[in-house]
């Protein structure tokens, strides 16, 4: 059985994460976590466990997403309405380094098991929490969605046509990057708590992680007052920045710089529009985009997409074709540089994962198993904790843990629900 004892080279070797989460923002922010080295111990309630295991497409009866999104982590099946449980959630917390929860605000702290709690249980631990609102403010009690957050972000607002129906981003991307958050937060409070000798609560959630993106519309706002609007794939205040159709797709364009809209109109035989002052530089070539762009179509239009990508690269000038996610999945650039690796996995042989980006040339990320079986590791995690033989089999008998719970039919919860 694989184990993160099996990777000492790790840049989080020796840190214990303890996740008590579901969905994606506290899975893929402790994903990365194990990614990196750290013992991440998934506690699941054994009616169900994570309520994506019940979430297709499925490979048999385990959820494909499942297996990819909590790769590199322990699973440990425990019942927290009892008290039993209660008292082994104690005890894992006594010797943490880090907590990440996302459950409703309050409702670990109604099991015993808010910040102040566990603080005086174990002064070091880091305690992370993701949520839709954050932990306070007008909000905080009402349940939130990615789709919520990119709603109220004012995602949704700059995302898709002009004048088009609204449009979320494609990803969940209030879910993942919050879940970045999470990763980053609970590695600076690791760090603060080298000179403090303590850990601190981190506080992240969707709506904010959604707004820190908003660099452009802000600048925009604070400076003019001006609100930002749905441009399509155009940029906010520079162009040709943009995706422009060709004479069998489309291809997304970067000439934003002096050297690179010359050698675009160059490449592109247009050098009429390098002369033209409407286009003098980035920002007033976007207050002409109106006539800008269907002057760049008339060439593009012309030649295929491989034939623009091909005259724009030997220019120098950025550029791209449009993939679908088929074609980035057999991408030759990405699988020559290994991107994509098979997790071992004991029915499926192997679990194709999604690489991570970080490539530490001192500390590898780990790419160690696909996600586990709900409770497979209950025995393993909780002798390392302490329990005997007979501690194990008592808890086992009384239902508080289990072990090899076969997959879901339906979706489970991690706790009692929160209202």
């Amino acid at each position: 059985m694989w184990r993160p004892s099996h990777h000492q080279d790790t840049s989080l070797a020796g840190i214990t994460v303890l996740e008590i989460g579901a969905f994606m923002a506290a899975p893929f922010g402790t994903m990365q976590l194990a990614d990196l080295g750290a013992d991440v111990i998934k506690i699941e309630n054994p009616a169900g466990g994570d309520p994506v295991r019940a979430t297709g497409p499925f490979l048999d009866e385990d959820s494909s997403p499942f297996l990819r999104l909590n790769r590199n982590k322990r699973s440990l099946a425990l019942d927290l309405k009892s008290e039993a449980g209660v008292e082994v959630l104690r005890d894992l917390l006594r010797t943490a380094d880090v907590l990440v929860e996302n459950l409703r605000p309050g409702t670990l702290a109604r099991l015993g098991f808010g910040y102040d709690e566990v603080h005086e249980l174990n002064p070091r631990l880091v305690y992370v929490s993701a949520s839709g609102w954050g932990q306070d403010g007008p909000l905080a009690a009402l349940p939130g969605l990615d789709i919520m957050a990119q709603a109220r972000a004012g995602l949704m607002s700059v995302t898709g046509p002009p004048s088009g129906e609204p449009a979320k981003v494609g990803v969940p991307i209030c879910d993942l990057v919050c879940g970045l958050y999470v990763a980053l937060g609970a590695l600076a409070a690791l760090r603060a708590r080298e000179t403090t000798g303590e850990g601190q609560h981190v506080d992240v959630s969707l709506y904010e992680s959604g707004v820190s993106f908003a660099i452009w519309e802000a600048g925009k706002y604070w400076a003019t007052g001006e609100v930002g609007q749905p441009l399509g794939s155009a940029h906010q205040s520079t162009a040709p920045y943009q995706a422009v159709r060709t004479s069998d797709g489309w291809v997304t364009v970067g000439a934003v710089t002096t050297k690179t809209w010359r050698g675009f109109c160059d490449a592109l035989d247009l050098g009429d529009l390098h002369d033209d002052p409407r286009y003098v530089d980035a920002f007033t070539r976007h207050g002409h985009r109106d006539t800008l762009i269907p002057a760049i179509e008339e060439s593009t239009t012309r030649r295929t997409t491989a034939e623009v990508v091909e005259l724009l690269d030997a220019a120098g000038v950025p550029c791209a074709p449009i993939a679908d996610m088929g074609q980035v999945f057999t991408d030759d650039h990405l699988t020559t540089r290994g991107f994509f690796w098979d997790a071992p996995h004991p029915r499926h042989g192997s679990v194709r994962q999604i690489g991570s980006p970080m490539r530490l040339g001192g500390t590898p990320v780990v790419q160690g198993a696909s996600g586990p079986d709900l409770g497979g590791d209950t025995r393993d995690v909780l002798a390392e904790c302490g329990y005997d033989d007979d501690a194990i089999e008592r808890l086992l008998a009384d239902g508080v843990v289990a072990t090899d719970v076969p997959a879901p039919a339906g979706a489970g919860s991690p706790v009692p629900d929160p209202d």
